[in-house]
């Protein structure tokens, strides 16, 4: 795929995601998603495929939203994708760029691969014991608070800790500051807690404060807005985009609890430069933390026993035993074994 040389070049496509169902215009072009000559080399592996590259700018329950350098397509994972991803946070995800089979007619397309990410933010899924992604490739994190009845600092450190393990960078703005009645008490309590991390106070509603986040967006830099429901993420997506992108909603006057509003990830691309995911609004945030491999794993030997003549064989004097075979030919050690015998003994 060539990429223009005017890298700010966008192109309007009327899209529609499903048969009948009439969706909003969108600003697309793939040089304005910081294609790189990496991603470049590494999609160049698929072309002889027939594959065409484009970025995740929505992901919806049952297909994703794929932007090219001149469309936007409907497009479902294959099956061949699905079954080599062993969690569901390695499936495409809003911001992945992806290796896609245009459709043979009026079905979806197909994604066929993911290319490496450059970061990936990544939470424990609600209810579940799963990792979700939340967005990839994004440069900067903007974890956005209230400074009314909603101030919550406990909250915030989790989302540091999501952020700090995504390889993006955190930056906080705390919004609302016309209901705060101590803007710089606020300050310098998230300073305790965010130490070296910016921090920008802004009105979203009257615009008060977004100059000061004009710098982070770098022509080819993503940026996503992550927080808890009626922080004001909808209002300053649409002040950015110019236009009403997002649905907006009243925060409940009894807890200054947010509505959900957003309820899919979305990119969009700002007219004057850089891109922007949305992201619903969180309340109860879990890190995830996946399961580290111990010794008791001992997958090695598992594998090994596949190939002993007896399936009940416990390796220790039982004849045609590929464990001990492998230990005497030096493939595996002694100690290992040892262990895994401790092991099983002391389950037993």
């Amino acid at each position: 795929m060539l990429i223009d040389d005017d890298e700010r070049q966008i192109y309007e496509i009327e899209r529609r995601a499903k048969p009948g169902e009439h969706l909003r215009t969108r600003i697309v072009t793939v040089a304005a998603f910081r294609w790189t000559e990496r991603q470049q080399k590494e999609v160049a592996e698929y072309s002889g495929q027939g594959l065409v590259p484009g970025r995740i700018v929505g992901e919806h329950r049952t297909h994703y939203q794929v932007a090219t350098g001149e469309s936007e397509i409907s497009a479902e994972a294959s099956g061949a994708l699905r079954n080599v991803a062993t969690e569901r946070s390695d499936l495409p995800g809003v911001g992945d760029f992806v290796a896609f089979r245009p459709a043979a007619g009026d079905g979806p397309a197909t994604i066929e691969g993911v290319l490496t990410r450059t970061s990936a933010l990544i939470r424990k899924a609600s209810g579940e014991q799963r990792p979700q992604l939340l967005a990839s490739n994004v440069d900067v994190v903007f974890i956005v608070m209230g400074l009314d009845g909603d101030f919550n600092l406990a909250r915030l450190k989790r989302f540091l800790e999501l952020v700090h393990g995504s390889g993006a960078i955190p930056v906080i703005v705390a919004n609302k500051a016309d209901l705060s009645r101590d803007t710089a008490e606020a300050t310098k309590q998230i300073a305790e807690v965010a130490p070296g991390v910016p921090i920008h106070i802004i009105g979203a509603r009257d615009g008060i404060g977004l100059e000061e986040l004009e710098p982070y967006f770098h022509p080819h830099h993503t940026i996503v807005l992550v927080g808890s429901s009626g922080v004001g993420k909808s209002t300053l997506i649409n002040r950015w985009l110019g236009r009403d992108a997002q649905a907006t909603q009243t925060v409940r006057a009894h807890d200054n609890r947010g509505r959900h509003t957003t309820t899919d990830r979305q990119l969009f691309i700002r007219p004057d430069g850089g891109s922007i995911i949305d992201t619903p609004g969180v309340r109860g945030l879990e890190i995830w933390e996946p399961v580290k491999k111990t010794e008791d794993s001992f997958e090695d030997i598992d594998a090994l026993a596949a190939n002993c003549k007896f399936r009940n064989c416990k390796h220790d004097s039982e004849p045609a035993c590929a464990v001990r075979a492998a230990v005497k030919r030096g493939e595996l050690e002694a100690d290992r074994l040892a262990s895994f015998a401790r092991s099983r003994h002391a389950r037993n």
